[in-house]
């Protein structure tokens, strides 16, 4: 479906969704408001409503915004998937009161007391049957931008392209294009609400893919500061990847149980059913990032022991699925290589992962082990085995952790989601070599390859979640704090394109994109914006830098 552009009088039903998205109240909290202030439930209500009619209700007050079958219209999806990180009491709270300067309206006049506590238990109860969302699905949801192709081939606007930060603001859903020498904004426009897993560029860094939890995918030119196409992968997505050479998007759903490539124009090519060889179990698929130096993606799957790569390279060999006793000898029926999945069978799933820099091992952690044993998992994907456990107990973040030399040898560091703690490892014996403490757990770690320093938050940690620490990577011992407001979040860092300058997000709806000086930690500038939860640097996401996630 082709449309004139998103600004004006939009010709689709998914067109106008992109431009009231930021306006939709009870969506954007309830996908965005994990941190917030748990409210208190009110004091016992009558019997709820019969479960018709609940459904009545819902269809009254909720489906014009977030579809009959409760998948996403002008909000986003209302199931249990999408909501699985927000408590109900949060929910009931903004079903009761609604959202200041948002379309979400308090019901608290309209509904009683115990029509809301119904409501907001029918949204946390799963649909049945189960959603679901096909290629043709996918094709119906996808827009583009008539004449995107004919528009210029260079930046209309002044500053090193390079040197851009692309800042997601999660308190009213938009993204703030940020020049990196002045720290001054280009150019500021609306998103899809909950965007997540972080953008990813194309090489020549001309264009940004954005992927939103609903499953939505905006790929946005940079240059020229306008959308260029939107599809709908699935109904809950937990993020996208971008081939090394920009030629395609791979994305992984929670719902349904999927992982499908599209091509860099956002048409769909296939969709791969994220389940066993045989079909007998599906699973969610929990992570999806690509392996430029290998031309592949390689996805992690949530609810199956496997991880899958799935190469992009034409040239990639035939796979063999099962024993094989010598295919060299043409004794088994091989898969095409190409866009195949080669399978990597594990021990225990893997909830999220990075790569080693030369991208031949992957370092992932599963679910916390009752008994407090580690974790995390090193996989050699060549070998197509696990190699060895990481001695990092908790609940560590490898999606977050860095890379970088010390004592001679190339180390790991991964900040801890349940304790105060960054774990370092040696990369060839994958032996611990130390445990740094920081004031409580935390969420990112980064750092750069023209500083001596790595920076971490505490933001899980509710009386230290203002403070970053700095640690020096040549002694691995921590030599500064950078306080902000007690009681406030004070997370993700991240570089500019020289490693000068350190940025950090100040996470609250009246938050600051604060900028440090990298060498002294003191604040050099301060730029009022809405929760803004990450920052990417273009230079530093296309050319892998070790300081932060690919």
């Amino acid at each position: 479906m082709i449309q004139s552009g998103f600004n004006a009088h939009p010709t689709s039903a998914s067109s106008y969704v992109f431009e009231v998205i930021r306006r939709t109240g009870l969506a954007a909290f309830l996908l965005a408001a994990s941190a917030a202030t748990t409210a208190q439930t009110p004091a016992a209500a009558p019997a709820a409503p019969a479960n018709a009619a609940v459904q009545a209700l819902y269809q009254q007050h909720c489906a014009s915004c977030h579809g009959e079958q409760r998948l996403g219209g002008m909000g986003p999806a209302l199931l249990p998937e999408s909501l699985s990180r927000l408590r109900k009491p949060q929910a009931l709270q903004v079903i009761r009161d609604g959202r200041a300067a948002t379309q979400m309206l308090p019901f608290k006049d309209a509904l009683k007391p115990e029509e809301i506590t119904a409501l907001t238990d029918w949204i946390y109860t799963p649909v049945t049957p189960a959603p679901s969302w096909e290629t043709a699905d996918i094709a119906a949801s996808r827009v583009e931008t008539e004449g995107w192709k004919t528009w210029p081939a260079k930046p209309q606007w002044s500053a090193d392209p390079m040197n851009l930060f692309v800042v997601v603001e999660g308190g009213d859903h938009h993204v703030t294009l940020l020049d990196g020498d002045r720290f001054e904004p280009i150019h500021r426009f609306a998103s899809r609400f909950a965007l997540h897993g972080g953008p990813k560029f194309t090489p020549d860094g001309r264009y940004v893919f954005f992927g939103s939890r609903d499953g939505w995918i905006t790929k946005f030119d940079l240059w020229n500061l306008k959308t260029v196409a939107e599809v709908r992968a699935g109904i809950n997505m937990r993020n996208i990847a971008v081939s090394g050479d920009g030629q395609w998007v791979m994305a992984a759903n929670y719902l349904p149980h999927t992982v499908v490539l599209f091509d860099a124009e956002l048409k769909h090519q296939r969709t791969y059913p994220a389940q066993l060889l045989d079909g007998s179990k599906s699973s969610r698929a929990s992570a999806v990032y690509d392996a430029e130096p290998r031309k592949s993606f390689v996805v992690a799957l949530k609810d199956i022991p496997e991880l899958w790569e799935i190469s992009y390279d034409p040239k990639a060999p035939p796979i063999y699925d099962g024993l094989v006793h010598d295919y060299k000898m043409g004794e088994a029926i091989a898969k095409p290589g190409f866009l195949g999945v080669r399978r990597t069978p594990l021990e225990e799933p893997l909830d999220d992962f990075f790569f080693s820099q030369d991208y031949a091992y992957a370092l992932g952690a599963s679910r916390p082990h009752a008994d407090g044993t580690p974790s995390g998992q090193v996989v050699n994907l060549d070998v197509r085995r696990k190699i060895a456990t990481l001695p990092i107990a908790g609940m560590p973040h490898l999606g977050s952790g860095i890379t970088f030399d010390h004592g001679g040898t190339r180390v790991l560091a991964s900040p801890n989601l349940q304790d105060g703690v960054i774990s370092v490892i040696d990369m060839k014996t994958w032996k611990l070599v130390k445990d740094i403490a920081t004031p409580g757990p935390g969420f990112f770690m980064r750092s750069h390859e023209n500083t001596p320093y790595a920076w971490t938050d505490s933001m899980m940690a509710p009386k230290a979640k203002h403070i970053m620490t700095i640690i020096d990577k040549r002694t691995l011992q921590p030599v500064a704090e950078v306080k902000g407001e007690p009681g406030k979040t004070l997370a993700h860092i991240e570089f500019d394109k020289d490693g000068r300058h350190a940025l950090a997000s100040l996470w609250e709806d009246d938050g600051a994109l604060i900028v440090y000086d990298a060498a002294t930690f003191k604040e050099v500038k301060r730029l009022p914006m809405k929760k803004p939860v990450g920052k990417y640097n273009v230079f530093n996401k296309i050319t892998r830098s070790e300081g932060t996630s690919h």
